[in-house]
């Protein structure tokens, strides 16, 4: 009986903290336009929260406390380098309608 109340607990063990935290980086990163903008990134942050599930599913919580970190950091990366690429087309836009704009006024006026 011992054993049955023991995996019993196991069984209702709650996921890691870094479970969630983890999650909501992924969905930070989504919102910031990772998938398209950081996909490298964006892949091994959806890899490795995958693993860390999996883990969490084999009654491994240390290796899903592990993997969830990496994933997380993977997802901060994935979205500071998302808002890097939209900061840089966004000045290259500003640079192209300042160019149009000074080739404008260098015309001569009629």
């Amino acid at each position: 009986m011992g054993v049955l109340l023991a995996l019993a607990a196991c069984a209702s063990t709650p996921p890691p903290p870094e479970m969630a935290l983890a999650d909501a980086a992924l969905a930070r990163a989504v919102a910031a336009g990772a998938p398209e903008l950081a996909a490298v990134e964006m892949a091994a942050a959806r890899d490795k929260m995958s693993r860390a599930n999996r883990a969490l599913a084999a009654d491994e919580p240390e290796g899903a406390r592990a993997l969830a970190q990496q994933a997380q950091l993977d997802a901060q990366l994935a979205q500071a380098r998302a808002e890097s690429e939209r900061a840089r087309r966004a000045e290259l836009a500003v640079q192209d309608a300042a160019g149009a704009l000074r080739d404008e006024m260098a015309r001569p006026s009629r």
